[in-house]
């Protein structure tokens, strides 16, 4: 929040916690830590203190009396994030505003295929919900566990569904937001024809919060498959890699659900620090795909898709072995070596992180 005046941290606190309640005002260094430490330890910041609003009504006043008194606020959901932009870094005039305590799951509508979720639902609760009616919620990320709606909108997750799902911007309706003027906007629309006006939400989601304050959605739901199956599958090059890609879409469409791409030091640094992991191929490769096919259909349809696609990887020489998923056990535990790729580098050391996009064509080249 800018502002030419001096900023008044100790008026600004008591403005807060007339709001919040004491309890809701984190000040403390000892409390205050678990929200200024990044998960890779990469960054330990500062704040004058934690503010944790029940509602939306908490934080348009939030950002009221911030304009008023001329400080800072940094928005934070599940604390996941890999680049910092969650992290205060100003003990002076820099107010962390955490919004876990907005978690309601305000409506699911099987029906509509729509839920309205508060922007601190975390978003496995989100998938939970979703899967109670049978329905699914496609958002995926190894730290579903703890990341929250609110983030994953504002940073625009892709996740491990993007392939046949979209990024987050693709699974959302509509939004409630905070505006930096205190001025609450509700969209939460639920129709998915909607051509009237601006589609405001887009501003938001991929904003990292520097355009207001998400404080609810409106998201899409999809019927969840009938039958899947995944496949662990190695290769020599990326170029073999990015021929068998290409097969397996034309052969499967959008029932090729992921297809994620691990090299072998990925592989390494599993057996290395994740005890429940087993090397998925017995001989060493470069690289490896992890693919699943999600079937509108069966079970028996998803294996014998499958079975078609990784029989015509071997047949054109695209893939040079693979494992395929005896049971639903196995396919849950190719996917947690997948989930679990973030956390086997932490003990590695530092790492760059990155999300980078480019064409299937030119992966090799990149």
């Amino acid at each position: 929040m800018p502002s030419e005046q001096q900023a008044q941290p100790a008026s600004a606190l008591r403005r807060f916690e007339a709001v919040l309640g004491a309890r809701n005002v984190v000040t403390s260094e000892a409390d205050k830590a678990p929200f200024l430490r990044e998960w890779r330890d990469k960054y330990f910041g500062k704040a004058a203190a934690v503010l944790r609003p029940k509602d939306r009504v908490d934080v348009a006043e939030i950002v009221r009396i911030a304009n008023e008194e001329s400080v800072a606020l940094v928005p934070q959901g599940g604390n996941t994030g890999l680049v910092g932009g969650q992290i205060a870094f100003d003990e002076e005039r820099q107010f962390v505003v955490n919004l876990s305590r907005m978690n309601a799951i305000r409506e699911v509508d099987p029906t509509g295929y729509t839920m309205t979720v508060e922007a601190g639902v975390v978003l496995e609760a989100a998938q939970n919900a979703a899967d109670e009616v049978d329905r699914l919620f496609p958002l995926s990320l190894g730290s579903q566990g703890s990341c929250q709606i609110g983030g994953n909108l504002s940073s625009n997750a892709g996740g491990t569904g993007v392939l046949a799902y979209g990024n987050a911007r693709d699974l959302v309706l509509g939004l409630e937001v905070v505006l930096p003027s205190g001025e609450i906007v509700n969209e939460l629309n639920k129709l998915r024809k909607n051509n009237t006006g601006y589609d405001l939400k887009n501003l938001f989601i991929g904003a990292e919060g520097t355009l207001g304050f998400i404080t609810a959605a409106v998201l899409k739901l999809f019927p969840k498959p009938k039958g899947q199956q995944a496949a662990f599958v190695a290769f020599e090059t990326l170029d073999e890699a990015g021929r068998f890609f290409v097969n397996a879409r034309d052969r499967a469409g959008f029932q090729l659900t992921a297809f994620e791409i691990i090299p072998r030091i990925g592989i390494e640094f599993l057996l290395r620090h994740v005890p429940s992991v087993r090397d998925p191929i017995d001989t060493p490769y470069p690289w490896y795909a992890l693919v699943e096919i999600s079937s509108g259909e069966s079970e028996d349809h998803a294996n014998a898709l499958m079975m078609a696609i990784i029989e015509g990887g071997f047949e054109s020489g695209a893939i040079r072995d693979g494992a395929l998923a005896s049971s639903e056990t196995q396919r849950k535990a190719f996917w947690h070596m997948r989930h679990e790729l973030s956390g086997c580098q932490k003990p590695e050391g530092g790492s760059i992180k990155h999300d980078v996009s480019v064409p299937v064509d030119t992966l090799p080249e990149f």
